[in-house]
């Protein structure tokens, strides 16, 4: 409709600037413009120049308010563009989007540094003996001596988002992090360096660059994401590997705000419509897992997908009903009410899983090298999810209140993940959690309160369920009571005692608090917490905050403790400076006092020490 409007009023302004009175009483031609046909000029009147009368307009000035409407009206097109784009999964993104203009290359991204300080993160607790299993560990201490209880550092990130803009309605986007979360310090030229040159690190004088496999874990740079990006008369066509969010961000978050560590990447094709004012439909195909693949003649070409049995991919729908962020402010301006809801719906399938990749056959470029083929082991998955997420948001001037509800329930016909396990025995998947978010204002502009609670679906198997890959205590990798981490279902090669998959796990950059659930669980799970808090704005731009945060797992079961379900109480702090130039800085503290559901098992009387955090935050964004 807009870009209807725009060319209409092109046209005619157009045909009425080459119909501008002037002076001498004639007509004077005007330069065609660019999305609007020429009209003829008239030739000018060969008559003497007159006065212009009082009260009329010159031709400049109307050329003036002409170009200002134009303007205005590719404003308008651009904000319904980014509306129908964060219409699905970038709905944190609104800073940089509306940032977007017209050039062909546009830039955004941010620097940031973090120092952080630990300080008894493993609660005071006893050493654990080499070899126990890592899913009884609750944190990772100091190798050089038990009793050092400090860990402190700073990292960085170099995040750069830039956007090919072919035309209006033709993009290309993509996020490139460099020295991602590096750790300063962390790579100096002592460490394989390979030249001798300095035998001690104490003489160290420079930090090399982060070379996967040789001197880091990761590149220097990587390229996280790239897709494409085209507005068409009836919606946005996106196709790549793009960041997915929804909501609040509690089960999909792309991990797009400045202190996320995360984030949620996908491989998609989706396209964003609007069928009715507000309303938003977006059905997407995802790639999750193509499985066994192959370079062709290895020669890294053509990559080929060489079977469809193992694949795993989604379909999801995407229904929602938003007010754009020019009709929330007007709304809230005008004292009404802005009720926003969506339903995100994802089905998910996989047939077969690969268990080993060992030896995959493909096409040799020299076939007189000998080439060893060995089959892989295929074993019936089974797979299938259904994943509902409904979000809703309720905001006035004076308060908001939003939420989310999520499910994941499904099946899965074969569990083995090794050779050496059964494939006919099944589990059932049956998870829910939520998050409800309150706001008012109190003073406008200056004081709010609020009061956040959520929780994330569990059962009886010990430990949290966070990392399921982490082996258990007890036999063939189970869990034992007393442990803090591993999978939640108990089976061996006789049969399960537990075939369940019950407990809900939040997006890791859904931050609740400092300590507990960021740092040492890494994620709710199993568990509900309720959090009070308060904001007050001191300056523009400067503002203090504070929160207290209850923790409770569901069932005792769980709890490295076995016999209680409280976990901790945890205070947190922090203050906030950011410029209208992109400076951001800040400071959080945390304090954390565990209870008794932290305790080890068959240690009821178990004195643990309360833990601090410190982290900081210098950031620059653009």
């Amino acid at each position: 409709m807009s870009h209807v409007l725009l060319a209409a009023l092109l046209v005619a302004s157009s045909t009425a600037t080459a119909q501008t009175p002037v002076p001498d009483g004639g007509t004077t031609p005007s330069a065609p413009q660019e999305s609007a046909p020429a009209a003829a000029p008239a030739a000018p009147a060969a008559v003497s120049p007159a006065p212009t009368s009082e009260g009329s307009v010159s031709r400049e000035e109307l050329e003036q308010r002409l170009e200002a409407t134009r303007q205005e009206l590719r404003e308008d097109i651009r904000a319904q563009t980014a509306t129908q784009a964060v219409a699905n999964n970038d709905w944190q993104e609104e800073w940089t989007e509306e940032k977007r203009k017209l050039e062909l290359f546009t830039l955004d991204g941010y620097l940031r540094v973090r120092p952080v300080l630990f300080y008894k993160f493993d609660l005071g607790k006893p050493a654990l003996p080499s070899g126990t299993p890592l899913g009884r560990q609750l944190w990772t201490r100091s190798p050089r001596s038990a009793s050092e209880q400090t860990q402190a550092g700073a990292n960085m990130r170099f995040r750069l988002e830039p956007s090919f803009n072919v035309s209006e309605d033709v993009r290309i986007k993509a996020q490139v992090d460099a020295l991602d979360n590096v750790l300063l310090g962390s790579n100096p030229d002592s460490a394989y360096s390979g030249d001798g040159r300095n035998n001690f690190t104490l003489f160290s004088e420079n930090e090399s660059p982060s070379n996967s496999a040789v001197n880091a874990w990761k590149d220097s740079v990587i390229v996280r994401r790239a897709y494409g990006e085209v507005t068409t008369p009836v919606g946005i066509l996106r196709f790549g590997r793009m960041g997915s969010h929804w909501g609040l961000g509690m089960l999909r978050n792309d991990g797009n705000c400045l202190d996320c560590d995360y984030g949620d990447t996908v491989d998609r094709i989706q396209f964003v419509t609007e069928p009715f004012a507000g309303w938003y439909v977006t059905p997407m195909l995802d790639f999750n897992s193509e499985g066994l693949s192959t370079e062709k003649a290895n020669t890294l070409g053509e990559p080929v997908d060489l079977t469809q049995s193992d694949d795993a991919h989604s379909l999801v729908l995407a229904i929602a009903r938003r007010d754009t962020d020019q009709q929330q402010k007007a709304k809230l301006d005008n004292n009404q009410g802005v009720l926003n809801y969506g339903l995100y719906f994802t089905y998910r399938t996989q047939r077969y899983a690969t268990l080993t990749e060992t030896g995959v056959p493909f096409e040799d470029a020299n076939p007189s090298i000998p080439v060893t083929v060995t089959t892989p082991t295929f074993v019936p998955r089974g797979g299938t999810l259904y994943i509902p997420d409904l979000w809703f948001k309720y905001q006035e001037k004076k308060f908001r209140i939003e939420a989310e509800f999520a499910a994941q329930l499904g099946t899965i016909e074969g569990r083995a993940t090794t050779a050496n396990e059964p494939t006919t025995q099944s589990l059932r998947v049956a998870q829910f959690g939520g998050v409800l978010q309150t706001e008012f204002h109190v003073i406008e502009n200056k004081l709010h309160l609020g009061i956040e609670a959520g929780f994330a679906s569990g059962d009886r198997a010990p430990g949290f369920g966070n990392y399921p890959g982490r082996q258990g205590s007890g036999s063939d990798g189970n869990t034992a009571p007393g442990d803090v981490e591993g999978r939640q279902y108990s089976c061996d090669n006789g049969g399960c005692s537990d075939n369940a998959i019950r407990n809900f796990r939040f997006n890791r950059d859904y931050r609740v608090d400092v300590i507990l659930w960021r740092s040492i669980l890494n994620g709710v799970t199993d568990a509900f917490y309720v959090k009070p808090g308060l904001k007050y704005s001191i300056a523009e731009g400067f503002d203090v905050y504070g929160s207290v945060i209850y923790s409770q797992a569901f069932y005792a079961e769980s709890t490295p403790s076995s016999i209680s379900r409280s976990l901790g109480l945890e205070a947190d702090i922090g203050a906030r400076y950011v410029t209208e130039d992109g400076f951001v800085a800040g400071i959080d503290y945390g304090i954390l006092f565990p209870l008794d559901g932290l305790k080890d098992l068959g240690l009821p009387g178990q004195e643990l020490s309360t833990a601090h955090a410190i982290r900081g935050m210098l950031a620059i964004r653009f």
